[in-house]
């Protein structure tokens, strides 16, 4: 049974870091629908004065942050003595378990151009406080596949048609897919029954269910008095998938669209989050900044 969009909704302007301009596509006030995804920010300017301040050194406990970079480059280093560039189709998988500290700088190609992503990913409990980890890919390890309907598809985690990602072993089984249809193409992905799944749109524009019925779903940030619903979504939306069905349809009718399409096993816990900390509770929030005051934070170093 093909899944039903359950709610749709643009992404937001917002700054983070030390004056980074970006588009929140869900976040804090999302939890927890999104289940175990707590986060997704589209960093997208060709100003450079809108993201060269970057992310200077801050800490992270009981998340996993993934970045991925379309257009420019963002320095990084950690406290476990990582550090380069991640270049335009890498990669930063990065699972903070207990403890990293960490800084993420962006440059803008010779167009000044950035361009990226940045998703984060809940841990369960048990996961909460294990060594952190590490993963650099380049655009030449993550596959790219072209599908026999004419999709192109990068698969970064899951697998697509055969196609294995090469970040594997994650605790709530993930997916993360860079998907591109041409012009009157279908794209149709299994999905497992209890996972939760969305859709972000990068260019484009698609139906994202067969419904087509634009009234079946609810469409956040609406004009109370517009009545001109459409069904066919574009740049900046996030659709939400209801959690019935065994897979996704997708299809580009007039023009070719763009779209990551995400989807993992929800982990039902208690969240408890403050800034770049999810815990379960507010006692191991405080303890993990008193923590980070007494120098203590840091558990693990490379």
């Amino acid at each position: 049974m093909s899944r039903k969009i359950m709610k749709v909704w643009k992404s937001k302007p917002t700054i983070e870091g030390a004056g980074v301009h970006l588009k929140r596509g869900f976040g804090y006030n999302q939890v927890p629908q999104l289940d175990p995804f707590l986060l997704l920010d589209d960093f997208h300017s060709d100003v450079p004065a809108h993201y060269l301040a970057g992310f200077p050194w801050h800490p992270h406990r009981g998340i996993e942050t993934i970045t991925y970079v379309l257009h420019g480059t963002v320095e990084h280093g950690d406290s476990m003595g990582n550090k380069g560039i991640i270049s335009p189709g890498d990669v930063q998988w990065m699972t903070a378990g207990s403890g990293i500290v960490h800084q993420e700088m962006p440059k803008g190609g010779r167009d000044k151009l950035l361009w990226g992503f940045q998703l984060w990913a809940n841990l369960p409990a048990r996961d909460k406080m294990m060594d952190p980890r590490y993963r650099g890919l380049t655009n030449k390890e993550i596959p790219e596949k072209r599908l026999s309907s004419g999709a192109k598809v990068k698969v970064i985690c899951g697998t697509v048609e055969g196609v294995t990602g090469p970040v594997q072993d994650i605790v709530t089984d993930p997916e993360y897919i860079d998907v591109s249809l041409p012009a009157g193409v279908t794209f149709i992905h299994p999905v497992a029954g209890d996972h939760t799944a969305f859709v972000y749109v990068i260019d484009g524009k698609a139906f994202f269910d067969e419904e087509r019925n634009p009234y079946a779903h609810e469409v956040i940030g609406d004009n109370y008095f517009d009545f001109k619903r459409d069904c066919l979504f574009g740049p900046e939306s996030l659709i939400q998938y209801e959690r019935r069905g065994d897979e996704i349809r997708i299809k580009a009718e007039d023009s070719p669209v763009r779209f990551l399409l995400v989807s993992g096993r929800p982990i039902g816990e208690p969240v408890a989050w403050y800034g770049p900390i999810v815990m379960n509770t507010q006692e191991e929030l405080q303890k993990a900044f008193e923590e980070f005051e007494k120098g203590t934070f840091i558990k693990h170093r490379g």
